[in-house]
């Protein structure tokens, strides 16, 4: 399996390169974003490392315009240990977000859980709740005829609830199927999250579809 690494710190990736050569990967290296994104449009990858702090295009950028064009597993690997950078990378569709310094194994570890999960799964045709559709062929979700815009992780958490509507599900259990509990558990991402997806799915709905159990979790469910 092919590795993408951007990192502009010679000893950081020459780290990287190393290691994971001897643990069996094909590793690329980039030291700018900019030679990130053509090495990701030349080559196949299965997974992309990607510091945040880049001459040229920062990590940001460079994530953004991955998930434009692919779907390949992006792995935030950074100094930025802030919540809120960790909520803007997951936002933005990074699969993994470890903060520097880190230990080899755990890395090591991160990347196999990811590429496990680089497998293509059968998808249900579409989700139905009450007027909500969510359409994960198409990435699309509309409540009634009006089409919402979701970012990746938002996307994912509609598809959890939906597909297990009717359910509540613990905040453990969200933390576990939308982030595969690579995350900092002791944050309010969760909470966060369901926030942002609350005003998009139900503000402009009169009947709510998002309920919150006290003490226990998150249900979706149209009730009477």
């Amino acid at each position: 399996m092919r590795i993408l690494v951007v990192e502009d710190e010679p000893k950081t990736a020459d780290y990287l390169h190393q290691g994971l050569s001897e643990s069996g990967y094909v590793v690329d290296c980039a030291a700018s974003g900019i030679d990130g994104l053509h090495l990701a449009e030349q080559h196949r990858y299965e997974l992309v490392i990607l510091d945040v702090n880049l001459p040229g295009k920062d990590g940001w950028q460079v994530l953004e315009q991955l998930r434009r064009n692919n779907t390949l597993r992006v792995m935030m690997l950074t100094a930025r240990g802030r919540l809120a950078d960790k909520i803007k990378g997951l936002d933005m569709g990074a699969d993994d977000y470890l903060v520097k310094p880190f230990e080899f194994p755990e890395l090591l570890a991160r990347v196999r859980s990811l590429l496990r999960r680089s497998e293509p799964i059968a998808l249900p045709e579409v989700f139905r709740v009450l007027d909500l559709e969510l359409d994960p062929r198409r990435h699309r979700a509309y409540r009634g005829t009006r089409r919402i815009d979701l970012t990746t992780k938002e996307f994912t958490l509609l598809q959890v609830l939906m597909r297990q509507s009717g359910e509540v599900l613990t905040r453990t259990q969200i933390i576990s199927l939308v982030w595969d509990m690579n995350f900092d558990c002791d944050t309010n991402v969760v909470e966060v999250s369901i926030s942002r997806l609350r005003a998009k799915i139900d503000d402009q709905s009169e009947v709510k579809l998002i309920h919150t159990i006290r003490g226990v979790g998150y249900v979706l469910e149209a009730r009477q």
